[in-house]
């Protein structure tokens, strides 16, 4: 079995094509999906969702573009999503410096406080991190977002940046990125400790080779799977049961 530990089902791509998403899924041997939240709206639907699907998990949070819309009502009432037995992390949270949709300051005030909700719950954290991995490893350093441990979805960091998540506990995700030809996480994803591995479709954007430019949907971790391990010169079989080890260890997944 595989895990999806990074989807947005919950995006205007899939409408109206969630159950059929899901079935491609589980027909291509992904057990789990990991469906993520990126403001209230999106996070109270994926609670929905995981609520009416076995085997999909939802996550809450604000995401570093939609930092503008978690007012003060908005994080009581997501503090509030984060209670439910559904909900396996908070997030997607975390830093964009790449994009800057959203004042700097205000990211990392909302960052700290869904650092802080993860470690009031006991829940671990979803991060995006883009043009910004040192910042956001400082400020976990700061708030002890350690405690809560997590993932750093769709990892585009460098081999140090890589290293020093690790040596601070967290797991990398990789996806369809891995299969494009001038990227760098396949270097990465291979020169981590195996046990740190995450697998993930970060769908609908980043398709794997040979859809990328396409809609991209968890069915399609299967694909990343198989090259991973192909250049890890690993079994897939073995390959999967350890990356579906790791997803069940960081999220608590059954």
């Amino acid at each position: 079995m595989l895990v999806d530990t990074h989807a947005h089902l919950n995006f205007p791509q899939f409408l109206g094509d969630e159950e059929a998403t899901i079935r491609r899924a589980r027909e291509a041997g992904v057990g789990s999906i990991v469906n993520v939240g990126t403001n209230l709206d999106v996070s109270r639907r994926a609670l929905d969702l995981a609520r009416n699907h076995e085997g999909v998990y939802g996550t809450v949070g604000f995401h570093p573009h939609d930092v503008e819309l978690a007012d003060p009502d908005g994080l009581n009432t997501l503090k509030r999503l984060a209670l439910n037995k559904e909900i396996v992390a908070v997030g997607e949270t975390g830093l964009d410096f790449f994009r800057n949709y959203a004042p700097r300051s205000l990211q990392e005030r909302v960052f700290r406080f869904h650092i802080h909700l993860a470690r009031q719950t006991g829940l671990p954290l979803v991060i995006h991190s883009r043009g910004a991995e040192d910042r956001v490893m400082d400020i976990l350093e700061e708030e002890d977002g350690i405690a809560a441990g997590g993932a750093l979805h769709c990892f585009g960091g460098g081999p140090g940046q890589a290293k020093r998540a690790v040596d601070l506990g967290f797991h990398l995700g990789f996806g369809g990125t891995v299969t494009y030809k001038r990227s760098t996480s396949l270097s990465v994803a291979l020169g981590i400790p195996p046990d740190r591995v995450l697998l993930e479709t970060d769908c609908p954007y980043l398709a794997p080779v040979p859809h990328r430019g396409r809609r991209n949907e968890p069915a399609y971790v299967r694909q990343i799977a198989e090259f991973l391990a192909g250049h890890a010169n690993e079994p897939l079989e073995r390959f999967a049961a350890r990356t579906t080890e790791n997803a069940r260890r960081v999220f608590g997944l059954k």
